[in-house]
């Protein structure tokens, strides 16, 4: 992978993540969502393009900011499945009785608590682009010569 390659995987990185936050933001608001971000971490085009490219990946940002930007990556997921719970655990299973008797409305005291768990993962997602972006300002600090 090149120099640009990696950058432009990290910056693709960040806005897949911003993007699955508008996507949580939007159901939270009582929006139907016909595709929910992934549950976990490795179902995540974010956690495939970083297990593919792990050794390279460690060798470029060193395995502390490696192993950084993974426990983010992680933590991320981790929070967003308290709100998956709520929200999108159950979408797949909404019938024609369900519908009938309002069994797919999500109560009022759970849709509290995932917008209290969003505040969260705000924080989360947030942490993770600072992570993110450090390990761009170090891949731009290394010589081209240390990319494919």
């Amino acid at each position: 992978m090149t120099k640009e390659q990696m950058i432009n995987a990290i910056e693709s990185t960040k806005k897949i993540h911003l993007d699955q936050m508008h996507t949580i933001s939007v159901a939270l608001k009582g929006s139907k969502i016909d595709s929910p971000p992934p549950l976990f971490k490795n179902e995540c085009p974010c956690g495939l393009w970083f297990n593919q490219n792990a050794q390279q990946l460690k060798d470029i940002l060193g395995a502390q900011l490696f192993e950084k930007l993974d426990l983010h990556h992680e933590q991320w997921h981790s929070e967003y499945k308290k709100i998956y719970d709520i929200l999108f655990k159950n979408m797949k299973k909404t019938g024609f009785l369900s519908k009938v008797l309002k069994k797919d409305k999500i109560d009022e005291m759970a849709l509290d608590r995932a917008k209290a768990y969003y505040k969260e993962l705000e924080m989360s997602t947030e942490a993770m682009l600072r992570v993110a972006d450090a390990a761009t300002r170090r891949i731009l600090a290394l010589s081209d010569s240390k990319f494919d």
